[in-house]
């Protein structure tokens, strides 16, 4: 049975909460007394080998990542929202590489781009003849 706060993503992927590590930290930027004295940043960490998420997935994240995939935020004063937003933006990164990358169509130069190619080959080729100075010409 799923537990209470196992990740689940908006694809519907289900992350458990074993395979999620969290901690605070010191956010830097200006503050104050209480700024520089607070753990408000938070980083959450997916453990991919414990994760249970797809092959595709998981591969497509260890690519990108490594072995762990970390979010962080800082941009809330409160704990508990960069919490929230930490794992908002981990769901964002498990999404993202759950969704297979766009299958690439092969296409060939234009007529245009091969003809200004050209153009632009022969332009270079004048420009560096022109820096040459022979006597016979």
């Amino acid at each position: 049975m799923a537990g209470d706060d196992d990740l689940v993503t908006s694809r519907g992927l289900r992350v458990p909460a074993a395979a999620i590590r969290w901690w605070a930290s010191r956010s830097g930027g200006p503050g104050g007394q209480h700024a520089n004295t607070s753990d408000t940043q938070v980083t959450v960490e997916l453990d991919l080998e414990a994760a249970a998420l797809p092959a595709g997935v998981t591969e497509r994240l260890r690519t990108a990542h490594g072995d762990a995939v970390r979010a962080s935020s800082s941009d809330s004063r409160s704990q508990y929202r960069n919490r929230q937003l930490a794992r908002k933006r981990l769901a964002d990164l498990i999404d993202g590489a759950a969704k297979p990358p766009a299958r690439r169509r092969p296409t060939k130069p234009s007529r245009g781009a091969k003809r200004r190619r050209l153009e632009a080959k022969r332009q270079q080729s004048e420009k560096k003849a022109r820096r040459s100075w022979r006597p016979d010409r």
